[in-house]
């Protein structure tokens, strides 16, 4: 890692529907073991900007592998009494020797959603 540049996970939801941030969205961030099994190494609720800042403890290492960020769309959509498709969403990504920084933003509505690499 280059001096000055911090490991970071983080997320931005907006709600397509709304045309704006999803407020309050429970989100998780895990990592795949070795053994296959998923553990938990932070959760957040979305800002009033719908931002999760940093998901990576800061004394955790962003070691190469699997990590997988589980939102909770279900309360999110429950609280505005909004029926929607999909309760979970599960974004996976990989991360590869010499990564440190990365975004995913969620474009949520609720029949649908989209996610990208984002900076």
């Amino acid at each position: 890692m280059a001096l000055g540049i911090k490991n970071k996970i983080s997320t931005h939801v907006l709600d397509t529907t709304l045309g704006k941030p999803a407020v309050g969205i429970p989100v998780r961030l895990e990592r795949r073991q070795s053994s296959g099994k998923w553990s938990v190494l932070e959760t957040c609720a979305t800002d009033q900007d719908g931002r999760c800042s940093q998901l990576l403890p800061d004394e955790a290492a962003l070691a190469t592998g699997l990590y997988r960020l589980v939102f909770d769309t279900h309360s999110y959509f429950a609280e505005k009494k909004v029926a929607s498709l999909y309760p979970v969403i599960e974004v996976t990504f990989q991360v590869r020797d010499g990564e440190s920084n990365f975004h995913i933003p969620l474009l949520l509505s609720p029949n649908g959603y989209t996610t990208y690499r984002g900076t």
